[in-house]
C-alpha cells in the first residue's frame, strides 16, 4: 500500500464530504450498496479475500477475536498500554487476559515478557 492514512490528523477532502452527503440523502445510512462498495474496495486495496465494516475499533477487535475462535479457556496477551477494548473484548468472549510490558526502543510487546505472562 503506497498511500497511508495519517493517524494524528484527519484527511478529508471535498470528495469525501460529497460522498457522505450523498449517503445522507439516500435511502440507506448504515447498510446498503455504499457499505458493500467500501468493503469490496478495502478488501481489494489490502489484498484480503474479504472485509467487514463495523461501527468502531471495539467492534472490530471483538469481531477479530470471535473470528479467530477466542473464547472460554483461551487467553490473550496484550500490552496494558492500549485501549480497554483490547482486553474487554476477550473477557466478553470468556477468555482470560494477561499483560506484557513493551520494549523501550519500539513500544511493541516485549516477546520475553509475553512468553513469561
Amino acid at each position: 500500500m503506497a498511500d497511508r492514512i495519517p493517524y494524528g490528523r484527519q484527511s478529508v477532502d471535498e470528495s469525501d464530504i460529497e460522498a457522505v452527503a450523498e449517503i445522507l440523502r439516500g435511502d440507506f445510512l448504515t447498510t446498503g450498496p455504499a457499505v458493500q462498495r467500501f468493503e469490496e474496495g478495502l478488501a481489494g486495496m489490502t489484498g484480503a479475500g474479504h472485509a467487514v465494516a463495523v461501527n468502531s475499533g471495539t467492534s472490530a477487535i471483538h469481531a477479530m477475536y470471535f473470528a479467530a475462535g477466542i473464547g472460554e479457556g483461551d487467553e490473550i496477551v496484550t500490552s496494558p498500554l492500549t485501549f480497554a477494548a483490547t482486553a474487554n473484548a476477550a473477557l466478553y468472549l470468556g477468555a482470560g487476559v494477561r499483560f506484557a510490558d513493551v520494549r523501550d526502543d519500539t513500544g511493541t510487546i516485549d516477546v520475553a515478557c509475553a512468553e513469561a505472562a
